[in-house]
C-alpha cells in the first residue's frame, strides 16, 4: 500500500462552533503515525478529542499502539497546528 498524504497546512481555531481535529498525521523521519478522533460522549459545550499514537510499519501503515490520550478541544487543536507546523503530513488513505 502506498500512504497517500497531503502537504496542507490545516488551522483549528478554538471556540463553541469548530470542528474537532479528525484523522491521521505521518511523520516518516519518527516512523510515528498520529490517529485524532472526537470522544463520542463529550457533551456539546464540553467537546474532547482522543488522540491515538502509532509506530508505523515499513509500508507507513499504524502498527503498534503506543498510546492513547483524552484532550480538551482547545489542547487538541494546538497539537495538531504544531504537528502540522513541524512537518508532520496529513495522511488521505484510508487504513484496512
Amino acid at each position: 500500500m502506498r500512504l497517500g498524504v497531503a502537504n496542507v497546512r490545516t488551522n483549528f481555531y478554538s471556540g463553541s462552533l469548530i470542528d474537532t481535529p479528525t484523522g491521521w498525521l505521518f511523520n516518516k523521519k519518527s516512523g510515528l503515525l498520529i490517529l485524532f478522533e472526537s470522544y463520542k460522549k463529550s457533551l456539546s459545550n464540553n467537546l474532547k478529542v482522543y488522540t491515538h499514537l502509532f509506530y508505523a510499519n515499513q509500508l507507513g501503515e499504524p502498527a503498534q499502539l503506543k498510546n492513547s490520550r483524552l484532550h480538551s478541544i482547545e489542547c487538541a487543536c494546538e497539537t495538531w497546528d504544531e504537528l502540522v507546523s513541524g512537518g508532520w503530513k496529513i495522511v488521505t488513505s484510508k487504513f484496512h
